[in-house]
């Protein structure tokens, strides 16, 4: 669903806010049982976060910043430089100064660099550089040049071309087309009487012989625009001639908004986003969604389903037309008008790139102009390498140089002739190896990561990627869905990384669904749900999430409906007592849609029932479902007020299983959950860093969220010293300072220190404070918070978390009871 679906004590605050894990052993990362095998493995809602990594508590290494050589960052990122690959030494290469445990790998990786260096220098040898080689789109398909439209198409497998279209009735006799040496095929059709011969919003086709005689129609690789005729059950697209003379084109008003320090990302799909059975517009999304996301504090949004796809269900994740925007939801300048609307509003627009695999549809799409030719002449791998047998789908050749040329120019296409502002890559496991993470298990070994199974032609073309979506937009953020843990993946090219700047976090939403269906609430693992939100490697960057689509579609159900089912249809009254279910449901879910997703298909009549959301279940005030959305506003705006999501200061200070109970800091808050069905702690002990006065940033108990107002909000909270200052082992779970709460089960709670005057604080040093109940004030209900999380399922021990794990400032601790916390960690410089 294409709305804020923040799972809150589940995931969303404890994901985003606490630190990743630590391993002692690098060989292990994550570990996944279903990785490759569902295709549609985006999200309904992201959250994303930057944070710090820390080391051991118990092996006392300082970690320092690794800054790359000038050597090995000159020849992996300048365009200018006139080194080799043999001038650099694998020892340079920044990942293994973050990592150790790399180094037996160095041939895989010199090999790697090699690689992309020498394919960098190609294209710019012959192509002038890697920016105008992905400029492939003023060369090939249609464009207007002075006197005459150019058309050129690769398709070195045809034996004769054509172009066919509205403008000639559809023969291509006077039209033929000539082939050069490189198979591409191209025609000048001249002007007429000043007018381009092919008009705006025309229908055209490829026309070209296969090998066997027959001659087949096409749509263009390269076109801007396809369309269907809706009264036709299954019929054909047509590609369309997009040019619309200036009176007609959009032009963009806004600027790009800045980077944030945090992305908190709100993923929808504009099909399926209104209130009615309908397939919504990009103006209808503009005008009637982006202020809903706006105003719940969201400030970037990622569009799916956006590169036209002929199946609907297919999420758009079985692209036909790689340079057209879906005609479902209208023109290309509608879609402009979406992202300038966005714009506007200070959100940035982030684009679903689904480079992974391209649909089998031979008569709308790409895979329409593979007539059984070798794999260098055609953009698919031959044979079960160019089949993705689990999706159904065509796999693309990344060593092709077409193959390069028509994936790099479709990146810089839409940053610049649609302003997007990044991408999120769909499939990337599937990218990174030979076996796409189909019946492979990632238990963390390196062995499974650098191998004969990684497909280094994917690899490299990702590096170019990244480099070029980072070159001609130095603030992009490109987020890589990859659920098998590969060390580099987002760190920096010119560290020897792959560059991406965040992996999506793909366990998280598993982990919940199997919780909600296998285990009982007082049997959930306290220990087992920190590693999962915590698990991330050192230095890299995650986004995470609480929920997944694929959890959603037909078969399945919303973790809401998981959490309250038949009563969200009864009981959400605010008139009425809540049953269980639904207080269980409010409590432990902060934002929920009702039943699944189920897109119009033969097997329920070709409704758009379930396709679509129900916007007047969270407009209707005297429904429970205001209270979640509330409570989504709330913490998003938690980190517009205290930007906790991009501190480097993280801290797990408690992990109690009797309790269940975690505590945690995220920048100067400190969190609380309590996850018991039934226990209410009063004067509940909490560790913290700073002394001071401490008061409630946010309650999810809090009457406006569905709750029972059991927390006080006007008692100030001080705090008593632990311990010799400066001796951990002395302290309260590892923290110089304690403060006390009263923990209502299935809660969270946030503390924020309160700054005081001078005079305040010599007032406070003389007071003593024991409270035993504790509550505090909410100044502003308008600033709260939003949360996100981190990765992976697997056992909780030291000894068995990921490789050296994300971010480069943090502190991490268990504790089997409400102590063993690791002192604080140097920072690096």
């Amino acid at each position: 669903m294409p709305t804020a679906c923040w799972n809150l004590l589940s995931q969303t605050a404890l994901g985003a806010l606490m630190p990743s894990s630590l391993s002692k052993d690098a060989s292990k990362v994550s570990t996944s049982s279903t990785c490759g095998i569902s295709k549609c493995q985006t999200r309904l809602i992201v959250g994303s976060f930057r944070a710090a990594g820390f080391p051991s508590p118990k092996s006392g290494v300082k970690h320092q910043r690794v800054q790359p050589t000038s050597a090995i960052s000159d020849i992996l990122t300048n365009d200018n430089s006139t080194m080799s690959t043999a001038d650099v030494e694998t020892e340079n290469i920044g990942l293994f100064g973050m990592d150790s445990a790399l180094e037996p790998y160095k041939d895989h990786f010199r090999y790697r660099i090699m690689r992309y260096v020498e394919q960098k220098k190609l294209i710019e040898t012959y192509e002038g550089s890697l920016e105008e080689f992905a400029q492939g789109y003023l060369k090939f398909g249609f464009n207007r040049e002075k006197g005459y439209m150019l058309y050129q198409e690769w398709a070195p497998a045809a034996q004769e071309a054509e172009v066919i279209g509205d403008f000639n009735g559809w023969d291509g006799s006077n039209h033929r087309m000539e082939k050069n040496q490189f198979g591409v095929w191209s025609i000048k059709i001249p002007d007429c009487n000043g007018n381009p011969a092919i008009p705006h919003k025309s229908r055209v086709k490829f026309r070209f012989k296969h090998g066997n005689g027959d001659w087949i129609d096409r749509i263009p690789a390269w076109i801007k625009y396809a369309t269907v005729d809706p009264g036709k059950f299954a019929a054909p697209y047509d590609g369309v001639y997009w040019d619309p003379p200036p009176s007609e084109r959009y032009q963009f008003k806004y600027p790009r908004p800045p980077n944030p320090k945090s992305s908190r990302i709100y993923e929808a799909h504009v099909g399926m986003s209104s209130s009615e059975p309908r397939i919504n517009s990009y103006r209808e999304f503009a005008d009637d969604v982006l202020p809903r996301i706006q105003a719940n504090g969201y400030n970037t949004v990622q569009l799916m389903a956006i590169m036209e796809h002929s199946y609907y269900a297919s999420f758009g994740y079985h692209v036909t037309n790689f340079f057209a925007a879906s005609s479902r939801s209208g023109t290309p300048e509608d879609l402009k008008y979406l992202i300038d609307k966005a714009h506007s509003l200070g959100l940035r627009v982030l684009m679903d790139a689904v480079h992974s695999h391209a649909s089998n549809n031979i008569t709308d799409g790409l895979n329409g102009f593979d007539v059984g030719q070798s794999s260098q002449d055609s953009y698919f791998h031959t044979g079960e390498r160019g089949y993705h047998k689990l999706w159904d789908s065509r796999l693309f050749n990344y060593a092709n140089w077409e193959v390069l040329r028509f994936l790099l120019s479709n990146l810089r296409w839409w940053i610049e002739e649609f302003n997007f502002d990044g991408f999120r890559f769909d499939g990337v496991t599937s990218m990174l190896y030979h076996h796409h993470g189909i019946n492979t298990t990632f238990t963390g070994n390196y062995n499974g990561y650098f191998s004969e199974a990684t497909d280094v032609d994917a690899v490299v073309y990702m590096m170019l990627a990244n480099h070029l979506i980072h070159k001609i937009l130095p603030d992009a953020t490109v987020v890589a869905e990859d659920v098998s843990g590969m060390p580099g993946l987002c760190r920096p090219v010119s560290d020897g990384g792959i560059g991406f700047d965040y992996r999506l976090a793909m366990a998280i939403p598993d982990k919940w669904i199997d919780y909600l269906k296998n285990k009982k609430d007082e049997d959930w693992s306290m220990k087992e749900i920190t590693w999962s939100l915590t698990n991330r490697r050192y230095t890299e960057k995650c986004i995470a999430y609480a929920e997944s689509h694929d959890q959603a579609i037909v078969g399945d159900k919303t973790v809401a409906f998981f959490l309250m089912d038949k009563e969200m249809y009864s009981n959400m009254s605010c008139l009425t007592e809540a049953p269980p279910e639904v207080e269980r449901g409010i409590a432990l879910h902060k934002f929920g849609h009702p039943e699944w997703i189920d897109f119009p298909r033969e097997g329920n009549g070709w409704s758009y029932e379930k396709c679509r959301r129900q916007w007047d279940l969270v407009d209707t005030d005297h429904l429970r479902y205001k209270f979640m959305n509330a409570f989504d506003k709330a913490m998003n705006l938690l980190d517009e007020e205290f930007s906790f999501l991009a501190s480097s200061k993280q801290i797990v200070s408690s992990i109690n299983e009797e309790d269940k109970v975690i505590v945690f800091e995220r920048g100067d808050l400190v969190f609380v959950f309590n996850f018991h069905p039934e226990n209410m702690y009063d004067g509940y002990k909490v560790g913290c860093d700073l002394p001071g006065k401490y008061r409630v940033a946010l309650d999810s108990d809090a009457w406006e969220f569905g709750g029972h107002g059991r927390v006080g909000h006007d008692v100030d909270h001080f705090t008593t010293p632990e311990g010799v200052p400066g001796v951990p082992e002395t302290n309260f779970n590892n923290r110089p300072n304690s403060f006390k709460v009263l923990s209502p089960p299935r809660t969270a709670l946030v503390y924020y220190m309160v700054e005081e005057t001078l005079e305040e604080n010599n007032h406070n040093k003389s007071t003593t404070f024991s409270e035993a109940g504790t509550a505090t004030l909410v100044e502003d209900e308008e600033n709260i918070e939003k949360l996100a999380s981190a990765d992976k399922s697997g056992s909780f021990s030291e000894s068995s978390t990921t490789g050296r794990l994300e971010n480069e400032e943090r502190e991490f601790a268990s504790s089997e009871n409400r102590g063993a916390v690791s002192s604080e960690a140097e920072r690096p410089n």
